[in-house]
């Protein structure tokens, strides 16, 4: 069967089965930045932005997201053109195998969408769910404190 989706801000029509979950919807149709895990709602690394909240996309049968939009991590940046925290987690070297950053990065810009100035308390609790085998957290939560920083500097300058 096929259903319409806003995936990053394109409408797609993808093929699916009524039993298949978002995750394997969107990795068979290309979309392999959204990675697949544990399929148990455990990692984060599956992590997408459900229209703007973040959901683990194992969890969510694709049928259930007729006509919402879906944003991946290519939806906030690209590699020629990386968003703010892409460019932090870089730079920060909080990516270091790269695995959990698509969800790590969508973890911390919808943090940064509700609280453009977390503590980093906030920034755990913001990133709880989103597990990371090679860095420790500590590097990724200086990266989305740095973010955030200069994410609040180009805003106030836009003013």
């Amino acid at each position: 069967m096929k259903i319409s989706f806003t995936i990053n801000s394109r409408k797609r029509d993808l093929e699916l089965q009524p039993n298949e979950t978002l995750l394997n919807v969107l990795r068979k149709n290309g979309l392999t930045e959204v990675k697949s895990g544990c399929e148990e709602g455990e990692c984060g690394a599956c992590l997408v932005l459900l229209d703007g909240k973040p959901v683990n996309s194992c969890q969510v049968l694709a049928m259930s997201v007729r006509s919402k939009k879906i944003t991946t991590v290519k939806g906030i940046g690209t590699l020629h053109s990386p968003h703010i925290i892409q460019k932090a987690f870089a730079q920060g070297g909080a990516d270091q195998c790269g695995f959990c950053s698509p969800g790590m990065v969508l973890a911390a810009y919808s943090l940064l969408q509700k609280n453009p100035n977390p503590t980093r308390e906030e920034i755990a609790e913001g990133l709880d769910g989103n597990l990371c085998r090679c860095t420790g957290y500590v590097k990724i939560v200086e990266a989305v404190h740095e973010a955030a920083s200069k994410l609040r500097n180009e805003k106030s300058q836009a003013e």
